[in-house]
This record gives C-alpha cells, structure tokens and sequence, in this order.
C-alpha cells in the first residue's frame, strides 16, 4: 500500500511539472499585457521601461526559469492591477470560495445520497418517478438561470434570504469565514444551493445506479439469508459498496465546484475568487491567471491523490491488485 501511495505522489508531481509548462505557454500567447495597462499617449521610452520592469524583454525561456525559481519560493510574481504578490491577492479571496465550495459540496451528499439510496431500492414507487424528473431537471437547468430565480422567490418575493454578499464574518485561523456567524449563513445559503444542485442530481443518479447494481448480487442475498435487519444491509452492505464510485465523484466534483464556481458568485456578488479571475483576464494580469491556474491545478492533483487513497482503503480489490502488481 505505501508503494501505491508513493506512485501515485510520484505521478503528482509529474503532473504538476507538465502543468507549468503549459500555463506559462499558453499564458505568452494570449497579447500583450502591456498594450492593456499603458496610455496609447505613452511614450516609447516609457513602454520600454515597463516591458523591462515586467521582465517581458528576456527570452521565454528565461521567464519560465524565472517563474521556475519563484514558484518553489511561493513567488508567483506581482499582480499588474493590485501591485500585490499575486498569490496573497489569491489568498485573500480564497476562504471565500472555499467555505461555498465545501457548503455546496455538503448540500449535494447531503440531497443526492438519501434520494438515491430510496430512489434505488423503491424503483417503481411514485416518489422514486418524481426524485428521478427532478434530478433531469437539476441537470438540465442553467445555473444562472436558476440563481436569478432563487434571488427573485427567496430575497425578492418573499425577503426570507439576503440575495448578495458574505454578510458578517468572523476570524478564524487569520481568514474572514461566513460560517462562523448566522448572517454569514444566510447568505451562503443561496449561492451554495444553486451550485449543489447539479451535483446532487449527479450524485443521486450515481447512487441509485449502483445500488440497483449492489441488490442482486450473492452477497446482499446471502446477507438477507442471514436474518440480518434490512437497515444494516443496507448501511453495511449496499451503501458501502455503492459509496466507492460516489466517493470518486464528490472528491472529482469539490475541484471543478472551487474552479468554475465563475457565474454563481458573480450572479450572487460572492467575494470570492471566481469574480477575480474574470477582472484578471480582462485586465491580462498576468501572474493572477498564472497563481490562479496552479492553486487550481495543485488542487485538483492533490484531491485526485486523495480520492485513490481513500479508494484503496476501501476497495480491498484495489488493494490486492496493488499487492500482486508490486
């Protein structure tokens, strides 16, 4: 098992390696940032002085080396816009995005995982019918759409909701987080929700397609044979073996919910990092796309890595095919 854990750090890496590179690439072939920050009434001498203040004079691969270096000193240059170190521009949006992502990410185990399980063991029911039209429609339905639509019924009709902003934070850890106090909730609430419901639909489907494939199988009915209640096999035997795709999934999910979490904290005026990345490549700020690109990259390896861990233990298959591989 330590040697699957060591291969697969090991592929990490790797993979971050070849992601520097091609986000410095593709960073180089999209303009000049300093046609964006310049007056077109700028002298030539003074568009000189900032191409070399940038560093935007030296060869490409010298900047990569450069951006090389700072990158294992937590360097990843200073933002054009902010005139800040790009990652504590980053960082300081960070909790923001994290606390929905994780809300979110809640929200969607919490709605898919119990509508699956019954929607999987009562099949032909009505309410199974309708959890199912309802999980086409979470899929189905534009996630601005269905924002403006919770900000119209909940804050708007009805006023029970706040349609915009973080509300009242609390410190913790030397970050500002919404969770911590009730109107930071309030106002979480409505943005998490329209980013968990295309995951609970997803969620809800995977799980009721695997515990339609789990019931049939010899072991669930050796354990009804048994006399076991039917609440343990389902919790030991069904649910267990229907969470190990669905473990997969959510681990996969909570990366793309921090990435493209774009439009719902623009829709709902979130602070978080989604709206700064939009400013960023409007601006070409530079090292903000560049910071922003490997946070997300390294956060989806390190998930990734997390997710195979958790996979080994709890496949034992995984874990005898690793065995006789090595």
């Amino acid at each position: 098992m330590l040697a699957s854990i060591l291969k697969r750090i090991a592929q990490a890496i790797f993979v971050m390696a070849c992601m520097t590179v091609i986000v410095f690439i593709g960073m180089n072939l999209i303009g000049n940032p300093i046609d964006l920050l310049i007056s077109p009434q700028a002298t030539q001498a003074e568009r000189d002085r900032l191409i070399v203040e940038f560093g935007l004079d030296q060869p490409v691969w010298t900047q990569y080396l450069r951006f090389l270096q700072g990158l294992l000193h937590l360097d990843l240059g200073t933002s054009y816009i902010f005139n800040e170190p790009a990652l504590k521009v980053i960082m300081q949006r960070f909790p923001a995005t994290f606390e929905l992502a994780v809300m979110a990410t809640l929200l969607s185990i919490l709605i898919g995982i119990p509508l699956g399980l019954y929607a999987g063991l009562r099949p032909y029911s009505p309410l199974s019918r309708l959890i199912m039209t309802g999980s086409i429609l979470g899929f189905s339905l534009p996630t601005f759409w269905v924002g403006m639509m919770f900000i119209l019924v909940f804050s708007v009709n009805l006023g029970w909701l706040p349609s915009s902003g973080r509300g009242e934070t609390a410190t913790f850890l030397g970050a500002q987080w919404s969770f911590l106090t009730l109107d930071g909730l309030t106002h979480m609430f409505l943005p998490a929700l329209n980013l968990a419901l295309f995951k609970a639909s997803l969620i809800l489907r995977l799980t009721r397609a695997g515990v339609a494939e789990v019931l049939p199988q010899d072991y669930v009915r050796l354990a009804h044979a048994k006399g076991l209640s039917p609440r343990r096999v389902v919790v030991v035997h069904v649910l267990k073996n229907v969470m190990i795709p669905v473990v997969t999934v959510v681990g996969l999910e909570f990366g793309s919910v921090i990435a493209f979490s774009v439009v719902t904290e623009t829709i709902f005026a979130w602070p978080g990092m989604g709206k700064l990345i939009i400013d960023s490549i409007n601006n070409l700020d530079r090292p903000i796309i560049v910071a922003y690109l490997m946070i997300i990259v390294l956060l989806f390896v390190s998930i990734n890595l997390l997710v195979d861990i958790l996979y080994t233990l709890l496949d034992p298959r995984v874990r005898f095919a690793t065995a006789r591989a090595s």
